[in-house]
């Protein structure tokens, strides 16, 4: 049997009124989603374990079937391993992003989704400029870079940029859980600030500003950890190979963990331009060789932090005809049975432009297995599927079927 999961990030929404109260999936035209959906069987999922944000990181943990209370150590220390950034045992690892700072307000969490040639100026001026023996900075894609912090404490409350646009960056600065997480705090929302004072005029933001683009005019780091102990998907389920596609170090980094081999494709931007026909691709020749393709695409949770409605149904539809299309149209005319799921990892609603922790709906579908009742993809079709409610790790244990 082979397997692949295709994940749209963000995917799911709520009703919104613009579009006659229905959601985005609803008002997609998706016929190939539709397809699996009457062919496959559906249900709900919670990705969200109680106690955790609804973050990227916690949800495509649980996706792949980890116990996400026992292995999460933070999302920087996932993405460093995307980077080939090794975390020593005395180090905390955490992701860096660069965001636009506005009359002292939080404007978005990805600096106007700054181009990676841009991002890796700034990130190399920090580097000269705050970069010491305690900490160290590494660029990553866009907007999304790394830290590392010499004998830091994790004992930290972070706000992920992309929940609180608008507000007061003072307001949501690094607070301390306890005395142990003081120092590392203190320290961190110096940098912050220092950074603020060393960006608002470099170059390539006066550039951008003059182009009347977003500056990249602030550090934002969140999301604290050590290095993480998981064991592999073959270790897990059995899984002989996988391969992970995505744009972004996050995804990536869990794949390295995981056991899966990362697969760069060319054109891969983690936008609603990203290559879509090189990933369908790229997972077509990777299912070839391997049991498993974790194929992830990131435009639909951006167009949700946009709050972009029509971007999010056209991120919608390029996966429907450019991802989902030409890969069930590849396996269906192979000989040997392949299971395919199509999700979300969390919502994304373009009304809140954050994430929620909604259940998502998902569709498994099985070349040997006959489908359910349900005949369309959305957050209220999926309810009735025969799957049911579904939590965390319960997905992948029901999507590898034990041979």
């Amino acid at each position: 049997m082979k397997y692949i999961i295709i994940l749209g990030d963000g995917m799911s929404d709520e009703p919104i009124p613009q579009i006659g109260n229905k959601t985005p999936l609803q008002v997609a035209h998706k016929p190939n989603i539709d397809k699996i959906a009457r062919l496959g069987r559906c249900g709900m999922l919670h990705t969200i374990p109680e106690g955790f944000a609804p973050g990227s990181e916690i949800a495509n943990l649980s996706v792949l079937g980890y116990n996400v209370p026992e292995v999460f150590e933070g999302r920087g220390s996932l993405e460093a391993a995307s980077m080939g950034v090794n975390i020593e045992p005395d180090e905390m690892a955490m992701r860096c992003n660069l965001i636009c700072v506005q009359d002292g307000k939080v404007k978005n969490h990805s600096a106007g989704h700054i181009s990676n040639e841009e991002a890796e100026e700034l990130i190399l001026f920090l580097q000269n400029e705050l970069g010491n023996d305690i900490v160290s900075f590494y660029a990553g894609v866009s907007y999304r870079h790394l830290i590392k912090i010499k004998n830091g404490s994790k004992r930290l409350k972070c706000t992920p940029p992309h929940d609180v646009p608008g507000t007061p960056f003072t307001d949501v600065l690094i607070k301390a859980v306890d005395e142990e997480g003081v120092a590392t705090a203190n320290f961190l929302n110096d940098l912050v600030i220092r950074s603020q004072a060393l960006l608002e005029n470099h170059p390539v933001n006066l550039k951008r500003a003059a182009e009347g683009k977003d500056k990249a005019n602030s550090i934002w780091p969140w999301s604290p950890g050590y290095k993480p102990t998981m064991k592999t998907l073959q270790e897990l389920y059995g899984l002989n190979g996988g391969t992970v596609i995505s744009a972004v170090d996050l995804i990536r980094g869990i794949g390295v963990y995981a056991g899966l081999k990362v697969k760069l494709v060319e054109g891969a931007t983690g936008l609603y331009n990203t290559n879509y026909e090189g990933k369908a691709q790229a997972a077509i020749d990777a299912l070839k060789t391997d049991d498993f393709v974790y194929l992830h695409i990131e435009a639909s949770d951006e167009a949700g932090h946009e709050g972009d409605v029509d971007l999010k149904i056209k991120t919608i539809e390029y996966l429907d005809q450019r991802i989902v299309k030409p890969i069930f149209d590849a396996v269906s005319k192979w000989n040997m049975p392949v299971t395919i799921a199509i999700l979300p990892d969390h919502p994304t609603p373009c009304a809140l432009r954050t994430h929620t922790m909604d259940p998502v709906p998902f569709v498994i579908y099985r070349s040997n297995e006959k489908g359910d009742d349900v005949t369309v993809y959305d957050e209220f079709s999926c309810r009735n599927g025969s799957y049911g409610n579904l939590r965390e790790m319960e997905f992948m244990q029901t999507f590898i079927q034990k041979e």
